[in-house]
C-alpha cells in the first residue's frame, strides 16, 4: 500500500498541502444559499474558445456550455434536452434530423435564426476542423436552412447516438464575431482567473415573473484553478462546486479532511488506461504488448484511490451496439501469479534474441494521483524485466495516457479510442464499421474490429475514468452520470 501523504509531500507541492492542512474542516459543508453560485473548474482560465480550431480546457468547455448551447443539450443526468431545437422529429429511417428552432436570441439581442445555425454547424464539421466531435460526425451530409425556424440534417448512413454527439459542448452554436452564444448565461464580468454570469433573457418565456431581473443567488462565478486551490477554495467554505476531478488530483481530497456528504464520484463511462503510442523495437510485437498488460495488478492501483472504483482488463465495457459480447484478453482467465509467470516468460523469450535492457518511456501528466499510477506500474513492470522512465504529458514517448469520458455510448468510440495506433487489420475494420449503411451491418464489423483490436493489444485498459466533484448541499439539484457533465444551469432547483 502507498503511503499517500509521504507521496503528496514530494510531489504535490508544499505550499498548497499546508494551506490544505490547515483547513481540515472534515465537516459537511451547508453554504448559505445567498449569493452566487461559486464553482471551481479544475484546468486553467476559461475562454470562449474556437473548438474548430483549438482544444478547449475543461473550465473553457464548462464555460461554452453554460453561454452557448446546440440543437440539443445534456440535463443534470446526462440525458438530451431541447436546447435550440425546442423538437425533433427522425424521419427516413433515420437518415434525417428536422429540429424546429425555438425563438431565442443573441447576447446583442438579434434573434437567432436558422442560416446561422447552419453555418455554425457547418463550420464545426468542416474537413481539418480540430472539433474532437467531427471525426465521429462523418456521417452528416449536409445541414439544411428548410425555413428561418427550422433546419434539416441529411445522414450519409443511420446514426442512432447523433443527438448526444450534437449536446457536447464543442458543438454548442457560437458566432465568430464577438463569440458569444444564446446563454442559458451571458458573461456579465471577467478576471484574470475566471468570469461571472448572469442568467440569460429567454424571449420564449412570457411570464413576466419568469422573466424579472434574476436575483444574485442565480448568477454564478466560474474559476478556472488547479486543484489544490480548488480544494482549498473549497473546504474553506469560499465556493460550493468543484468540477473536472479526476484520478490525478484525487489523493488530495482525503487529505483535505472534506466531509464524504460533499464528495460525488460520477458512474463515468469511458477509457482509462496505457496507450501504445510507438510500436518499434519490444512494443512492435503483440505478445510483448500484452504482457505488459498481463503484469499491472489493477485491483491493486484502483484500491489506492478511490472506494469503489472498479478495475477493468477489456476495451468494451460492454457489448453496447457490437453484434457480439465484448472481447476479453486471453489472459484474463489467468490468477494474477499466472500471469505474471507468463509476462515475466515473455519477456525473457524477448530477451533471448534482443539482449539488453528493455527501457521504455511513459508520457503522463503531473499530479498526485499520476505519480501513484506511475509507482504501481513501473514496480509491476520491473518485476518481470521492463524498465519505464516516466516523462511530461505531451512528450514523444513509447507509452501514454489514456483518460477519455465516452461522448455517447457506441463501442465503436471505444475502439477508436484505443486504436491510436493499431494494426492495418482494426484500423480496416473500424473505418468500414464507421461507413456501414446499416445498423446490423455496422455492429457486424464492430464485433470484428474488437476481437482484432483484442489481439493488436493496441491499449493496457486498467479502469473506467475516474471523475469526482465536491458539492455544496445548497446545490441539491446535481446529479451523478455516465456523461461525468453538469451543466451550470442544472445545479439548483428552479435554474
Amino acid at each position: 500500500m502507498i503511503h499517500r501523504p509521504l507521496v503528496l509531500l514530494r510531489n504535490a507541492g508544499m505550499p498548497c498541502l499546508l494551506a490544505l492542512g490547515t483547513l481540515l474542516l472534515g465537516s459537511c459543508y451547508a453554504r448559505s444559499d445567498r449569493g452566487a453560485v461559486i464553482v471551481s473548474a479544475i484546468g486553467g482560465a476559461p475562454t470562449l474558445a474556437d473548438a474548430a480550431v483549438e482544444p478547449m480546457n475543461f473550465p473553457s468547455r464548462v464555460l461554452r456550455d453554460a453561454t452557448a448551447q446546440g440543437l440539443v443539450r445534456f440535463d443534470a443526468t446526462g440525458q438530451i434536452e431541447p436546447g435550440l431545437a425546442e423538437r425533433w422529429t427522425v424521419i427516413d429511417d433515420g437518415m434525417s434530423y428536422i429540429f424546429r428552432l425555438r425563438e431565442s436570441e443573441w447576447g446583442d439581442g438579434h434573434a437567432v435564426d436558422a442560416g446561422e445555425v447552419v453555418k455554425a454547424i457547418d463550420r464545426q464539421l468542416v474537413r481539418g476542423s480540430r472539433n474532437p466531435a467531427a471525426p465521429f460526425l462523418t456521417a452528416v451530409e449536409d445541414t439544411v436552412e428548410m425555413t428561418p425556424e427550422v433546419i434539416q440534417i441529411h445522414l450519409k448512413r443511420p446514426r442512432p447516438d447523433l443527438l448526444k454527439l450534437f449536446a457536447q459542448p464543442e458543438m454548442a452554436i457560437v458566432r465568430t464575431r464577438r463569440p458569444a452564444g444564446t446563454g442559458p448565461f451571458r458573461i456579465i464580468r471577467r478576471s484574470a482567473h475566471g468570469v461571472t454570469l448572469r442568467p440569460a433573457f429567454d424571449p420564449a418565456r412570457l411570464d413576466a415573473e419568469e422573466i424579472a431581473e434574476p436575483g444574485p443567488e442565480q448568477n454564478i462565478n466560474l474559476i478556472g484553478e488547479r486543484a489544490s486551490r480548488a480544494l482549498a477554495r473549497f473546504v474553506s467554505r469560499q465556493s460550493d462546486l468543484v468540477l473536472g476531478g479526476s484520478y490525478i488530483d484525487w489523493p488530495l481530497v482525503p487529505l483535505a479532511g472534506i466531509a464524504a456528504a460533499n464528495i460525488r464520484v460520477d458512474p463515468a463511462a469511458g477509457l482509462f488506461g496505457i496507450g501504445i503510442a510507438r510500436r518499434t523495437g519490444f512494443l512492435a510485437d503483440a505478445a510483448n504488448r500484452a504482457a505488459l498488460a498481463e503484469a499491472i495488478d489493477r485491483n491493486a492501483i484502483v484500491a489506492a484511490y478511490a472506494p469503489g472504483w472498479a478495475a477493468a482488463e477489456q476495451i468494451l465495457p460492454d457489448q453496447l451496439d457490437s453484434a457480439s459480447a465484448a472481447v476479453q484478453p486471453s489472459w484474463q482467465s489467468l490468477s494474477a501469479g499466472e500471469r505474471h509467470v507468463a509476462a515475466r516468460g515473455q519477456v525473457a523469450l524477448w530477451r533471448k534474441t534482443h539482449p539488453g535492457p528493455v527501457n521504455l518511456t511513459l508520457a503522463m501528466p503531473s499530479g498526485p494521483g499520476a505519480t501513484i499510477l506511475y509507482g504501481f506500474v513501473a514496480a509491476a513492470w520491473r518485476s518481470i524485466g521492463v524498465e519505464v522512465r516516466r516523462v511530461p504529458q505531451g512528450t514523444d514517448a513509447d507509452l501514454r495516457i489514456i483518460d477519455a469520458v465516452a461522448p455517447y455510448d457506441s463501442a465503436r468510440w471505444y475502439l477508436a479510442t484505443a486504436c491510436a495506433p493499431c494494426s492495418d487489420a482494426a484500423q480496416t475494420l473500424l473505418e468500414a464499421a464507421r461507413d456501414a449503411t446499416t445498423l446490423n451491418e455496422r455492429a457486424r464489423l464492430i464485433a470484428d474490429a474488437d476481437l482484432a483490436l483484442s489481439n493488436d493489444v493496441p491499449v493496457i485498459v486498467i479502469a473506467r475514468p475516474l471523475r469526482w466533484s465536491l458539492v455544496a448541499l445548497r446545490l441539491h439539484a446535481w446529479q451523478p452520470n455516465s456523461r461525468a457533465w453538469h451543466p451550470l444551469n442544472h445545479l439548483r432547483t428552479g435554474n
